[in-house]
């Protein structure tokens, strides 16, 4: 008996091993099947209380690359339905004059999709549990992780030990898995607190995402899909200093609406909050590496950023794309996906990328986080440059898109 649960053991020892089964973490098993390699993966989280309503109130912005990413891994037709295209993104200081006006030509297409997170959460689930190279474990609790020359394996609470050629830590800022392997990490906290709630407002929003900068944080108005009723919805990220956040989520429904409300200065008219108010720190932090032997960090494991511009999730899923070319490539050549040269390739391709994206968004933060006139007034001065300016326009457009740079083949058309 011994030897023939050794031997089933042995059986399903798999190409990748993904700890967590969050949204970059899910994305990475479905591409990675897409492209012939099979993987266990590990997540504490209990997937019924995950796509329970009020679980998680956030949305994500979801690039023009990163949906070419879930086109070619056959997401497109579930979520399509479900996203709200963003056809232009205003950004203002303050509502002040000198605003740009980010808005592609129409052969451009769109600048991107609103997707609440449950969303996505839900159609990735549901293709991972239709696909067989994928085997899910859900509320499973790692207690041992082992990497050697010949191999990568993590011990469950029950007892069950799973067996890979490479290990992937998938588990968001505080991964365990890359804390395990000692890989030095910079980090420091903004002292700012992100509050998320649901709004339903008087005006149609027009796909227009709004970046309204004040001194003590960023005020985001991210567009959603209407109501079958036709009522008009958008998602508020309302930044404000870890000082002020207590009082404000303690507010009351109607002292919380009119508050947003005075900082919305009437774009979308009379404006209502529904959904339950939640919150979540913010920091930076980079790892000084974004591999280790047999071992490779995917999205926030690698990199935390600033939401000021959205694109969290999207560096996650442009870490997929090439992780999973580069274990192509290597595969067509011989070399299975545990190999240093090609986790040399990967560390090369996505260090740089993530953390000039890093870096960008924390300037953006300490830039339009200076208060005073004179400050806004220069910022302002800079912003209508922009807006005057074409070419200037369309590559800040592009980087939004998530087209510039060298893109992974499958965030591509």
């Amino acid at each position: 008996m011994c030897i023939a649960l050794k031997l089933a053991a042995m059986a399903d020892k798999r190409d990748l091993l993904i700890i967590g089964g969050g949204l970059v973490g899910m994305t990475l098993a479905l591409t990675a099947a897409k492209k012939g390699f099979s993987s266990h993966v590990v997540d504490r989280a209990d997937p019924a209380s995950q796509m329970a309503d009020g679980f998680d109130g956030r949305a994500s912005a979801i690039s023009t690359a990163s949906w070419r990413l879930f086109r070619n891994i056959g997401l497109d037709e579930t979520l399509e339905p479900k996203g709200c295209e963003i056809r232009s993104i205003a950004v203002t200081d303050g509502m002040k004059p000198g605003r740009i006006d980010f808005t592609p030509e129409a052969h451009e297409g769109t600048l991107g999709r609103m997707f609440a997170n449950r969303v996505l959460r839900q159609a990735l689930f549901e293709a991972a549990e239709a696909e067989d190279a994928i085997a899910w474990h859900p509320r499973a609790e790692v207690t041992a992780r082992d990497r050697s020359p010949h191999g990568v394996s993590a011990t469950l609470a029950d007892g069950t030990k799973l067996e890979a050629a490479l290990m992937i830590a998938a588990e968001g800022r505080g991964s365990p898995t890359r804390d395990n392997a000692g890989i030095t990490i910079a980090k420091w906290d903004y002292s700012h607190r992100a509050i998320i709630a649901g709004l339903s407002h008087e005006r149609p929003h027009d796909g227009t995402a709004w970046e309204i900068f004040y001194s003590d944080g960023p005020f985001a108005l991210l567009p959603l899909l209407d109501d079958e009723d036709g009522t008009h919805r958008s998602a508020l990220v309302w930044t404000v200093s870890e000082s002020d956040a207590a009082g404000v989520l303690k507010l009351g429904e109607r002292a919380f609406a009119a508050e947003v409300a005075k900082r919305m200065h009437g774009v979308f008219g009379a404006v209502e909050v529904t959904s339950a108010r939640s919150s979540y720190p913010l920091g930076f932090h980079h790892t000084a590496k974004i591999t280790g032997d047999r071992l490779a960090l995917v999205g926030d494991a690698a990199h935390g950023i600033h939401p000021i511009a959205g694109q969290g999730l999207n560096l996650g899923l442009r870490d997929v794309g090439a992780l999973v070319e580069v274990l192509s490539d290597g595969r067509r050549i011989g070399l299975e996906p545990g190999d240093a040269q090609l986790l040399d390739r990967y560390e090369k391709w996505r260090g740089l990328d993530a953390f000039s994206v890093a870096l960008a968004t924390d300037g953006l933060t300490r830039i339009f986080g200076i208060p005073g006139r004179v400050p806004s007034a220069i910022r302002r001065l800079g912003m209508g440059a922009i807006q005057r300016t074409p070419r200037l326009k369309s590559w800040f457009m592009d980087e939004a898109r998530g087209v510039t740079g060298d893109v992974p083949e499958l965030l591509k058309a």
